[in-house]
């Protein structure tokens, strides 16, 4: 929100939350010490696909300090559903039940009196597999002659999205048709917390469960589902959780087993999982083959545009399979394009599942878009930035509804994209990079631009909020979100802070703790803010009005004329000395006989705020890459980020948001990617061999906002979480076959390893002779 004289909305606050992390002091669920607390390890599958013929546990039973040793016919758990649209036999046993479908797969649990005992026990458990055909590709996994995960189910097609009819006619009236097999590469989240849970059974018939989730009433009601109790008799706490990016937005088979063992146990569990585990076991992201097909006039003018994807679901298809939904509906992008067709199968392999990771489906759209529009403009010789803009959904036409049945709300994108321009000073750049071009240089420049719009709080437009004026002055907020490191605390303090005229300091924000959280959305989809902050937002006026009321009571004055004061007082504008602190009016407020007529005691409201629909927030990006032409290597110069999120409550905050999405979608662009053999054995199993980069491999963003406010919410506010990945991964791709374009490079895919690009150059040489 643009600052305001007097107002801390909009302007740049420290986070409230960081002196406690940076001291040690914010407690992770790996910190807790619990009396009596048991440790299981997971044995699992050492093969991508197999019948599981023997497990023989006799040995690691037999070891001291164990416990017990179950497998799926000692827990008797039925199957975990991904998600309840898929087909049922293609659910997942927690404990591989006959066959194991990736590497990682669980097939026992090791339950010892140390984390040290159980992973050694495990060790010890032998299992015979008849191994069976693997498929990691997903289109080789449609042939028909494809070995089938799933035979109950038939073929490894989870489902198949289709929207419409194929339209034979879609590209008539184009001169031209723009071409293009692109590849999204499946992606390792690597939060810098891996997984975990604690578990502490109370009594037969209940749980207390400590696990880093981003939705911790998602957790509570399926896992009560899944151990056979009520929701209401599992309370689930996120203590401070070191990242989660979508990946800890679900509920996994580890959870489920550990809640198990300690049910049937009747002692506290606890399993933490290890970075090899984590690079197996937690799902991955992206993993998308695209047939894009744009057609233009030879104006530049876009007619329509066609996409085939084939989505990679992974061992047990879940959320992952339904992401080429998300890809569809933002398949217009920013762009006035009349027809838009766009249908997707998502297919099993055998690899670990996929599911959300930051952006979800929204990248993806971006990148298949970007990509096929520098290729358009290559074909008709035109500058990437004037074909865009050519193109761009006008402001005026908003709001309106895409051909994929979006409904955007507002956008200016444009003024976004021409900021970008300005500040990276673009023009000059294409002169720097003509000039290296004439002399041949070795190192040679590559600019890339991108531009995007996406979807927040998408389906996911309602949430709690409460307030309540204590009687020591202090202020108590409850939110359904559940913060994992974006500033949650620091906001909510902001708004409730502004409305009410108290400190930061008196605000104490309760989340992610479904005792004391009566319900929530938790977090993801970026929308946070937009939805939890406007909860508190609208809760916070009608506490302050119910103050004001009792203060008008109090001095018998006129209700209209009585206002909030800064100074957590209120009173009559203009009589700062007749004010009464909210301290005071909470105190009152106790007191029945003191309360003007039908009002109720305490100061406190509580609603779910409604946002009505999805937001869409969007901007532009340029990179800047150098790329030496003897080796192969290649180095991001500079990148220009012009986010609009709305109006800006925090520009630090949006800012960190930012940097933060910028540098994983730069990663996947140069770095990042999972990678499986034929026999579906990882080969980027830890961060030896998976590239996770430091800072110090990005240049400093330059990140900046426009402000175009949306009127879904009070606060005008959209998300931000994930738009850095979404615009600049693109970008980087762009500007990579932007530099190899000299030696008529068509498209490279991703990562752009030094031996990719150097293949590549080498290839290109090859076919010139």
């Amino acid at each position: 929100m643009a600052a305001t004289s007097g107002s801390i909305l909009g302007n740049p606050v420290l986070r409230t939350e960081d002196p406690r992390i940076l001291r040690g002091d914010a407690g992770y669920f790996d910190d807790l010490d619990v009396d009596g607390l048991l440790h299981v390890a997971f044995v699992r599958s050492t093969i991508a696909h197999g019948r599981i013929e023997l497990i023989d546990t006799t040995e690691a039973a037999a070891m001291p300090g164990v416990i017990a040793v179950y497998t799926a016919d000692d827990l008797e758990l039925g199957p975990h559903i991904g998600m309840p649209l898929l087909p049922p036999e293609l659910s997942r046993p927690p404990l591989a039940r006959d066959v194991v479908r990736f590497v990682g797969d669980i097939v026992a649990a090791v339950v010892a009196e140390t984390r040290a005992r159980a992973v050694d026990a495990a060790e010890l458990v032998v299992v015979d597999y008849d191994p069976l055909p693997t498929v990691v590709d997903p289109e080789a996994a449609l042939v028909e002659t494809a070995p089938v995960l799933f035979p109950e189910h038939g073929s490894n097609l989870a489902i198949h999205l289709q929207f419409g009819e194929d339209d034979p006619t879609i590209f008539d009236g184009a001169d031209i048709v723009v071409e293009g097999r692109l590849v999204n590469q499946r992606v390792a989240p690597v939060p810098m917390e891996p997984n975990g849970i604690v578990v502490e059974p109370d009594g037969d018939d209940a749980l207390t469960v400590y696990v880093p989730t981003q939705g911790p009433h998602g957790v509570r009601d399926t896992l009560a589902g899944a151990v056979g109790l009520s929701p209401e008799h599992v309370r689930v706490i996120a203590p401070a959780v070191g990242g989660g990016f979508g990946a800890k937005a679900t509920l996994y088979v580890e959870h489920i087993i550990a809640a198990a063992v300690a049910r049937a146990l009747g002692r506290p569990v606890k399993w933490t999982e290890t970075r090899s585990e984590n690079m197996l076991a937690m799902t991955h992201g992206r993993g998308q083959i695209q047939y894009v097909e744009l057609g233009l006039k030879r104006d530049g003018t876009f007619t329509a545009l066609r996409a085939r994807i084939v989505s990679d679901a992974g061992g047990y298809p879940t959320i992952g399979a339904f992401l080429p939904y998300l890809t569809r509906s933002m398949g217009q992008g920013v762009y006035r394009i009349p027809k838009v067709e766009i249908s997707a199968k998502s297919v099993a392999t055998n690899t670990t599942p996929t599911a959300a990771y930051r952006g979800a489906g929204r990248p993806e759209a971006a990148a298949m878009l970007e990509r096929i529009v520098d290729m358009a403009a290559v074909e008709l010789g035109r500058d990437p930035v004037d074909l865009r803009e050519q193109n761009f959904l006008p402001p005026e036409e908003f709001p309106l509804t895409t051909a994929t049945g979006a409904n955007y709300d507002v956008g200016e994108y444009a003024k976004a994209l021409d900021e970008a321009c300005r500040v990276a000073g673009y023009d000059e750049l294409r002169r720097e990079q003509a000039e290296r071009r004439r002399r041949e240089d070795v190192v040679q420049l590559g600019i890339g631009v991108s531009t995007y719009v996406e979807v927040t709080a998408f389906g996911q437009f309602q949430e709690f909020g409460a307030v309540e004026v204590n009687t020591d002055g202090t202020v108590t907020a409850i939110v359904g979100t559940a913060a994992h490191g974006q500033g949650h605390e620091t906001s909510y303090k902001m708004i409730v802070a502004e409305l009410l005229g108290v400190s930061m300091d008196a605000v104490q924000v309760i989340q992610s703790d479904t005792k004391l959280v009566p319900r929530g959305g938790g977090t993801g989809g970026s929308r946070s803010l937009q939805i939890g902050g406007s909860a508190l937002y609208k809760t916070s006026e009608l506490v302050a009005e119910k103050g004001k009321r009792l203060a008008a009571h109090l001095l018998e004055a006129d209700v209209a004329d009585i206002v909030v004061h800064d100074d957590a007082r209120v009173g009559v504008a203009g009589a700062p000395g007749t004010a009464i602190s909210w301290a005071e009016l909470a105190a009152v407020a106790t007191d029945e006989a003191k309360l003007p007529e039908d009002m109720e005691p305490g100061l406190r409201a509580e609603l779910d705020f409604n946002q009505g629909s999805t937001s869409y927030p969007f901007g532009a990006h340029i990179a800047v890459v150098e790329v030496d032409t003897e080796t192969g290597r290649v180095e991001e110069l500079r990148h220009v980020a012009v986010d609009d999120c709305g109006r800006v409550l925090n520009p630090l905050l949006v800012a960190g948001q930012q940097h933060g999405g910028i540098a994983q979608g730069v990663s996947q662009a140069l770095y990042e990617g999972v990678a499986y053999d034929d026999d579906g054995n990882p080969r980027t199993a830890n961060l030896m061999d998976y590239a996770m980069p430091s800072a110090a491999e990005f240049p400093s963003f330059e990140a900046s906002n426009t402000e175009t406010p949306t009127p879904l919410n009070p606060l005008g506010a959209k998300g931000i979480g994930e738009s850095g990945t979404i615009g600049s991964t693109p970008a980087v791709q762009n500007a990579v076959v932007d530099a190899l374009s000299i030696f008529r490079i068509r498209h490279l895919d991703m990562p752009f390893t030094s031996e990719r690009v150097w293949g590549a150059f080498r290839d290109a040489q090859t076919a010139a002779r």
